[in-house]
């Protein structure tokens, strides 16, 4: 059933969906005669090259598809938002690629082509479906929080005449795809001719040799996006080093599980933290850094913060031990004055002041929106002393408190302050541990009351809120 929008008559409708049947029944001519649908690109209307690509390419008409390709009237071609980069699709990614060999011959293309983007990534899918005429397909659902980060940074421009390919990477142990392989020899046999980006990279191997080569073939000025997600000793954290330093327009910089070797000296390790700390003045647009089991960082990390200006929105320190100095040269970051997530779980706080943490959020009370300390090991006495900090985060939406003892004296007070966030709508705490104490009949009472006044708290908000309790408690 076709649904119209548009404002006015039904007549109106009416010829809205003659007219779009017309232009399907035109694609479907052109198609079935190759002779006629080459010779009239050149006078083809520009809002019908992207329907008639889309045909081509469903129906796999490739010899237009080579020529469509040499007088493409859009700066960028999104062909990752219609093909997989898989083996199926590998016999149009050579036509594709054919017709891209055209325009790269100066001999017998003039220097006044549109093109200057082929982008394999998968996305762009709404350009070929508002163009095709189908709005609702490219209406997708919003989620609630993701790690989202939206570009500060300068834009990168390709230059006048040049040509710009862009592919996301995931490297494996395996080899790279067979597209993806083709693609690579492609433009490495062209490499004075154009320019191979990747804005999302996700290294999945310790064979940093491949990695490498890989690095090598970028252009690292685009990439936006780097995740780390394998178990590298910390000598081949170094080797990668110098090309994160390349990385001027890095957004997004995900590391975990770090391995520093029990026969390494001190000042082998030394020298290697310092290879790879060494490189964040270079990552000036960087606005969220996620860091997960790097023990080795321990009483380091003022070398990294210390050069953080850009304004992170995110910082992820997890699973990893951190000194008082640490979180002071942390509260003490120029680059935090606008963090909106932080997250501090599996760091263990039990013997660190709780001051540099205070101080900490302090300076993100305006901007803070998720705020994780779970399984940090923090007493009632250190909750105390940051308390009054919690309570100023007037825009916190998050607060993961788990798997940290706490009594019912002080959850009552956490909750009286926590109550004054109106944003506030989700709470994660864990059961006090006094409830199976000896006092336990006491406590449970105590607990119902607290239960039953945040209920009656909670009727009077503009908006859901949710405070779930474990149902174990965690031990001082």
């Amino acid at each position: 059933m076709q649904t119209c929008n548009v404002s006015g008559s039904e007549s109106q409708c009416t010829n809205v969906v003659i007219i779009k049947r017309e232009r399907a029944l035109a694609m479907q001519n052109l198609l079935r005669d190759e002779a006629l649908a080459i010779s009239a690109l050149q006078h083809l209307p520009v809002e019908l090259f992207p329907p008639l690509f889309k045909d081509a390419f469903t129906h796999k008409r490739f010899n237009i598809l080579r020529k469509m390709v040499q007088v493409w009237p859009f700066p960028c071609l999104p062909l990752g938002g219609l093909m997989k980069m898989k083996a199926p699709y590998l016999d149009i990614l050579q036509i594709v690629l054919d017709g891209i060999d055209a325009l790269l011959d100066q001999n017998s293309h003039p220097r006044s082509y549109k093109l200057r983007v082929l982008d394999l990534r998968a996305l762009h899918k709404d350009f070929w479906t508002v163009w095709a005429g189908d709005t609702t397909a490219s209406c997708t659902p919003g989620a609630k929080y993701k790690r989202k980060i939206q570009r500060r940074g300068p834009k990168i421009v390709a230059q006048p005449n040049s040509l710009k390919v862009f592919v996301d990477l995931c490297l494996k142990p395996r080899a790279l795809d067979t597209c993806l392989s083709f693609v690579f020899q492609w433009v490495r046999e062209r490499k004075a001719l154009l320019q191979l980006g990747c804005k999302k990279l996700k290294i999945n191997t310790v064979a940093i040799q491949n990695v490498v080569k890989v690095l090598d073939m970028l252009d690292l000025d685009c990439m936006e996006e780097v995740e780390v997600c394998c178990t590298w000793k910390l000598s081949t954290l170094a080797t990668f080093a110098p090309y994160l330093g390349r990385m001027t327009n890095l957004l997004s910089f995900i590391l975990s599980h770090i391995h520093v070797p029990a026969s390494i000296t001190p000042e082998e390790k030394k020298q290697l933290v310092s290879q790879f700390t060494s490189q964040f003045p270079n990552l000036r647009c960087l606005q969220d850094l996620s860091l997960d089991s790097v023990g080795f960082l321990k009483d380091q990390m003022d070398q990294v913060f210390r050069c953080l200006e850009a304004p992170l929105e995110i910082l992820s320190i997890t699973d990893c031990q951190l000194s008082e100095s640490d979180l002071k040269s942390l509260s003490q970051c120029p680059g935090i004055r606008q963090l909106k997530h932080l997250n501090l779980s599996g760091v263990i706080l039990t013997n660190i002041s709780p001051e540099p943490l205070r101080v900490l959020l302090e300076r993100v009370a305006a901007t803070l929106k998720t705020l994780d300390l779970e399984n940090c090991m923090i007493m009632d006495s250190q909750l105390n002393v940051f308390l009054p900090a919690l309570s100023q985060c007037v825009q916190l939406i998050m607060f993961n408190y788990l798997r940290n003892p706490i009594s019912v004296a002080v959850l009552e007070r956490l909750l009286y302050h926590t109550s004054k966030l109106s944003y506030l709508s989700l709470e994660m705490y864990s059961t006090p541990w006094e409830i199976y104490g000896a006092q336990s009949a006491s406590h449970h009472k105590r607990l119902d009351q607290l239960r039953e006044e945040l209920s009656k708290t909670m009727m009077h908000l503009e908006h859901n809120r949710t405070v779930w309790f474990s149902v174990a408690p965690c031990l001082p």
